[in-house]
């Protein structure tokens, strides 16, 4: 996923594929849910979403991820759920 397919507004999610990779199984953050609020540039290729998680800001989730660790949270293939 690049930062041309996520919108401000977008609501998301990690992605399964990020989830399976890091062995996030249990815990907070596969089930965090939130809306993208910004997007920060992180040198030439890399954009981190600032993102407001439901429930608020934890120490056990980031407030800015990687775009490309993230899913639309609905029905689609990257979704974990």
């Amino acid at each position: 996923m690049n930062r041309t397919e996520l919108q401000i507004g977008d609501r998301v999610a990690y992605s399964r594929q990020w989830l399976r990779s890091t062995g996030h199984f249990t815990g907070p953050i596969p089930f965090a849910r939130g809306r993208i609020t910004a997007f920060e540039p992180l040198g030439r290729e890399t954009v981190l979403a600032v993102i407001d998680w439901d429930g608020g800001h934890s120490e056990e989730i980031p407030e800015r991820v990687n775009v490309t660790n993230l899913a639309h949270v609905g029905p689609n293939a990257d979704f974990a759920g």
